[in-house]
């Protein structure tokens, strides 16, 4: 899916935060993650299309893919070309919008949703969640036998996402996974390229 060493997408999550965004975002970026996926759903699209804009340059500067989120209507003025959306949204995804993107992602909870998703046309999908995860707190995380069953189930990569961390990164490679998303940790860790480095295979 994404030329780069790393098996790592960074996940976003603005509100999270201990410095300016586009400063975490450009720590990051220098990291070469696999691909920043730019969650802020919360936002209105005038908003996120101004803040994707700056994004996409940052990561276009360091060769890092970056990859926009739910605003599919924003990613196609910006000539974005990787676009990850919610289950939901990627249904209702036409034929003539989907063409734009070359990268096209999708959040699956199940082997149903993964095999559906692959069916509409998927490139890659997340995973999970895998452990328990303070993103969901009190939801238990579906395991490493559910990320082993999705992998199975697809010919496409699968990314582990929740709860993932140096500690325990090995067994969702081991699972079958092509790597790990990172939201949490990356938003607030203050050695960015120590927390990559760690999370290297």
């Amino acid at each position: 899916m994404i030329m780069c060493m790393s098996d790592i997408l960074c996940v976003t999550n603005r509100k999270l935060c201990r410095e300016d965004f586009l400063k975490r975002i450009e720590r990051i970026a220098v990291c070469h993650p696999a691909g920043i996926i730019l969650r802020e759903k919360d936002m209105i699209p005038d908003e996120y299309q101004e803040l994707a804009a700056t994004v996409m340059g940052i990561c276009e500067q360091h060769g890092v893919k970056c990859i926009l989120h739910s605003f599919s209507s924003v990613a196609i003025p910006l000539y974005a070309e990787a676009i990850h959306l919610p289950l939901h949204l990627l249904r209702e995804l036409s034929p003539e919008h989907k063409v734009h993107f070359r990268v096209l992602g999708a959040s699956c909870h199940s082997v149903e949703d993964a095999i559906e998703a692959q069916a509409l046309g998927c490139t890659y999908i997340t995973a999970g969640h895998v452990f328990e995860t303070d993103c969901k707190k009190g939801l238990p995380g579906r395991g490493l036998e559910f990320l082993r069953n999705v992998c199975a189930a697809v010919n496409i990569p699968v990314y582990g996402i929740g709860g993932i961390d140096s500690d325990n990164i090995a067994l969702v490679r081991n699972a079958g996974a092509s790597g790990a998303c990172l939201m949490s940790s990356l938003m607030v860790c203050e050695d960015v390229a120590g927390l990559l480095k760690a999370m290297e295979g």
